[in-house]
């Protein structure tokens, strides 16, 4: 009879590593699903003893405690007691460790060596550690918890052979007690005493560094302080979006014009050529001019993750979403949606609290996507002066689109405050949160991440917004106007029809013909409102030379009043979501109920803030 294969659990906190461990030790020979019944992932994969014996191993979410806070936590508890369906009970468990923040890893580490299963502890990141003036005594850690202690650096692949051959050791040493060596669970008060306790006899030295890192949290930490610092770091983000885009924007546009003028030269007049160069070139090229603009903004982004930085702007914002109901878990899944509300409303599974986690994923929406900023770019740059606030070195452009990102913010909270009072109700929970060390970004780390973000936008652009924009380009061109019409063709074709009744609806905010020709398709993506705006106005020129030579926003700036344009960027403030979002919000709640109560909310505060900029610009007399 052939002996079971062992399953090996990694378990451990959040940030210890376990990732980096677990791919180090089984390469490509993993997978990843869910587990049955629940939406928490499971990554489980293979690797070898030395002497070639295989293992099964499986990565457990990250977990502060065997009584679970979270879904996330629930599993963890689960699969280590052998209560998780469909999920056997594992035969070892290496707890991972991380070597910097002993006093909080190891309280964790005795609740799971005192369930008696065969154990190793790996002293993760020892490196880092050291670096930072950290030393340890590995053997002392594994004499106070009575359990094998092993160094790894899981990034580096170093101290996985002394691992496995400890997980070996530790499962024959058990296989050969006549009874489990168990022992009751102790207490939150001892646990936290006897972690803190065998911390210190483990540490031989400490340098001032550690010392350094306490004396800067205490200022960006500060409620007052840390507040402003955080306001200012998103200001210059902003800033920078506009500072350092302008150049390679003007040479995407050049490209797209050269190649618009080369399609001209070589395609006869006719289906073809119209296709590639309104539809194509001038819908899709006209979004993907702003990717530098998303790369700028998400090299801020990834800088202050990789510096560990967003965990400490977590904590500072912990206290304001206190104030409307809601606890600092839901920042990251907020702070998530300023690049795509789908993974932000992914990552609310990590809140254990039901209707907390309903009211962070009604109001991620209103978190400012990437897929926003080309409507925003676009008309700012047509409608804002390009110009510094009062003299000073603040671009007013920039200031614009720090007031629109924080207008999204500001709304987010008041509707969180609505719903947590009404329909959700329920007090904020506090949340146990860990600080990363501070250190220098891997340039290559922040590459690689800039490339997949490009990436994503490009194969959008390829795809979603390349299939509409055709479709979109079609319903333009046919029919086609009579010759002896004066009627244009945008307002002829089909959409231009479709938007001509839809333009009943929205001119009372100040919405024209084009916006309500744009507003349909940038239900499938945000981003194709560029490219429906830029399809219109190059079928509309035709062959008109001076007409085409025209920029999208030059065109822009001589067809809507200053009024519109301001309702414009008011409404894709809280615009409703496009069509993936409002399918994982309807996998993620098991229903339609609240999908569609998400679109109707947001709706009327998309109607009525743009009728509010409208009407208030008008009395300005910017109508």
């Amino acid at each position: 009879m052939t002996a079971a294969i062992p399953a090996i659990a990694l378990v451990g906190n959040p940030n210890a590593g376990k990732s980096s461990l677990f791919n180090a030790l089984t390469g490509a020979r993993q997978k990843i699903a869910n587990y049955p019944g629940v939406t928490v992932e499971r990554k489980a994969g293979h690797a070898s003893f030395a002497d070639g014996r295989p293992m099964s191993l499986v990565d457990l979410p990250g977990s502060y405690s065997l009584t679970p806070a979270s879904p996330d936590e629930a599993v963890t508890r689960d699969v280590v007691l052998g209560q998780q369906a469909g999920e056997r009970r594992p035969d070892a468990l290496v707890v991972v460790v991380d070597a910097a923040n002993l006093d909080n890893h190891l309280c964790f580490a005795l609740e799971l060596i005192a369930l008696g299963l065969p154990t190793v502890v790996a002293l993760n990141m020892l490196d880092l550690a050291e670096r930072d003036g950290l030393t340890l005594d590995p053997a002392i850690l594994s004499r106070e918890l009575g359990v094998p202690v092993v160094p790894t650096v899981a990034v580096r692949k170093r101290g996985l052979t002394d691992l496995l051959a400890a997980v070996d050791g530790a499962i024959l040493s058990h296989q050969t007690q006549t009874t489990p060596q168990s022992a009751p669970p102790p207490s939150d008060a001892a646990l936290h005493q006897r972690a803190r306790a065998i911390a210190r006899a483990a540490t031989l030295s400490e340098n001032p560094v550690r010392r350094w890192t306490q004396r800067v949290d205490a200022v960006l930490l500060h409620p007052v302080a840390g507040f402003l610092i955080l306001l200012a770091l998103m200001f210059v983000m902003f800033q920078g979006v506009y500072a350092w885009s302008e150049a390679p924007i003007g040479w995407i546009e050049g490209g797209i014009g050269a190649l618009q003028g080369a399609v001209d030269a070589a395609l006869p007049d006719g289906f073809l050529r119209g296709l590639i160069i309104e539809g194509i070139l001038g819908g899709v090229g006209s979004v993907v001019v702003f990717l530098p603009q998303i790369l700028i903004l998400f090299l801020f982004i990834l800088l202050l993750e990789a510096t560990g930085y967003m965990t400490r702007a977590a904590f500072l914002m912990d206290g304001i979403m206190a104030k409307v109901g809601l606890s600092g878990r839901g920042f990251i899944p907020l702070l998530s949606s300023f690049a795509c509300a789908v993974p932000g409303i992914m990552a609310t599974r990590a809140i254990p609290d039901a209707k907390d986690r309903l009211t962070t994923i009604l109001i991620a929406p209103l978190m400012t996507c990437s897929a926003r900023l080309p409507v925003y770019t676009l008309i700012i740059g047509a409608f804002i002066p390009n110009t510094n606030v009062g003299g000073s070195p603040v671009g007013l452009q920039g200031l614009v689109l720090f007031g629109l990102y924080l207008s999204g913010i500001v709304g987010a909270l008041v509707v969180a405050l609505v719903l947590r009072r009404t329909l959700a109700k329920g007090t904020a929970a506090g949340f146990m949160m860990e600080m990363p060390r501070y250190q220098w970004p891997r340039l290559r780390d922040v590459g690689i991440a800039l490339w997949q973000r490009a990436w994503i936008f490009l194969r959008r652009a390829g795809t979603i917004i390349f299939v509409t924009t055709i479709a979109l380009w079609l319903l333009l061109s046919y029919p086609k106007v009579p010759t002896d019409s004066r009627e244009s063709q945008v307002d002829y074709s089909v959409a231009g029809r479709i938007a001509s009744g839809l333009e009943v609806v929205v001119a009372p905010i100040g919405f024209n013909h084009d916006i309500a020709l744009a507003l349909i398709p940038a239900m499938a993506a945000r981003e194709v409102a560029v490219s429906a705006l830029a399809t219109a106005n190059a079928i509309e020129a035709g062959d008109d030379e001076e007409a085409m030579a025209q920029s999208l926003s030059e065109r822009l700036q001589g067809r809507w009043s200053i009024a519109t344009a301001l309702a414009f960027l008011a409404w894709f403030v809280f615009a409703p979501q496009c069509i993936s979002t409002i399918a994982i919000t309807r996998r993620e709640t098991n229903g339609w109920k609240w999908p569609l109560f998400m679109v109707g909310y947001l709706f009327a505060l998309a109607y009525a803030a743009a009728g509010i900029t409208y009407w208030t610009a008008v009395a300005f007399g910017l109508g």
